[in-house]
């Protein structure tokens, strides 16, 4: 019975897939696994944030407190993340920000000269290293004349009115979710079980026409479909179900109850990932496979070791 083995051999399908959001199935795994992986994409996922920042002027209505929140929570592309070092564990510095292998620099420099009141934006940001700058100014564009419209203008930090300066140093570090959210890659993380949809066709011939649409009509979602020319009730998108038993209790009421059963398959999970853009959802994805992978070698380890332990005792 020891080398009974309950190994499972989980398949990945993708279903679509775009730089900030993915959707993918994962068959032939339990529970178990889906929510690790969701929980770490979530939560374990290094990226790169702004954690240290230096204020040398600041005549803004908000407090330097403020803007280093408003700061930290900007993201920004993290590509580079996995590669590099933590500043707390980096021995090529003390994680001051002059360190390519732990630390990114930004400054910003803004002074308002005019009438009109100046959006301070992430665009103002200055980084020291090209590859990672604010999400929305990869790749940006300015109009020939100078001018972005609304929706490319970055995401505001302050507003500053004639006379008003902001002058800062920040520095940008790797970090996870686990110890801020400003860390976290992911927008959501989300999993739902696959519904199996099974319809009693001879209980349901016993309805009349109208029966029938108001039974399709008692699910809040557009699971089931009344066919116009076969007369007959089909499930459309059964993943438009939301377990909430509306055309089970329907059934019931209707004195049919069996009408339809529905089961979620306990192996089979439909995944939808949205990135906040610091990484594209697929890479997500990717690298928290590969975290998920260290940790068990991290217990396959760990138990390997204490077999070591009690077959030859501590020497």
């Amino acid at each position: 019975m020891d080398n009974v083995s309950y190994q499972r051999f989980p398949t990945v399908r993708i279903r679509d897939m775009k730089d900030d959001v993915m959707k993918f199935e994962l068959r032939d795994t339990d529970a178990s696994v889906a929510n690790a992986l969701r929980r770490i994409m979530i939560a374990e996922v290094p990226t790169l944030a702004i954690d240290l920042v230096e204020i040398e002027t600041n005549s803004s209505v908000l407090n330097d407190e403020f803007l280093a929140h408003r700061l930290g929570l900007i993201p920004l592309i993290s590509d580079r993340a996995m590669e590099m070092r933590l500043s707390r564990d980096c021995d090529a510095c003390d994680g001051d920000g002059r360190c390519d292998y732990c630390s990114i620099e930004f400054h910003l420099n803004v002074k308002c000269t005019s009438e009109q009141t100046l959006d301070v934006t992430s665009h103002d940001l200055q980084s020291s290293d090209p590859d990672v700058v604010p999400v929305d100014s990869a790749g940006r564009q300015a109009d020939v004349n100078g001018f972005d419209p609304p929706e490319n203008r970055g995401i505001l930090i302050v507003k500053l009115r004639k006379g008003q300066e902001l002058k800062l140093r920040a520095i940008a570090r790797k970090g996870i979710g686990k110890d801020h959210a400003k860390w976290s890659p992911a927008a959501t993380v989300t999993f739902q079980y696959e519904p199996d949809i099974h319809i009693n066709e001879a209980l349901m011939e016993s309805l009349s026409l109208d029966e029938k649409q108001e039974w399709v009509e008692s699910s809040p979602t557009k699971v089931f479909e009344l066919d116009p020319i076969s007369q007959q009730v089909v499930v459309v998108d059964p993943e438009a179900y939301t377990y909430d038993q509306e055309v089970i209790k329907k059934a019931e009421a209707m004195g049919k109850p069996g009408l339809v059963e529905i089961y979620s398959k306990e192996d089979s999970f439909i995944f939808t990932v949205e990135s906040t853009g610091a990484i594209k959802a697929s890479q997500m994805f990717i690298n928290a496979i590969e975290i998920l992978k260290s940790k068990l070698d991290a217990v396959r380890l760990s138990f390997d070791t204490e077999e070591a332990d009690d077959q030859f005792g501590e020497l």
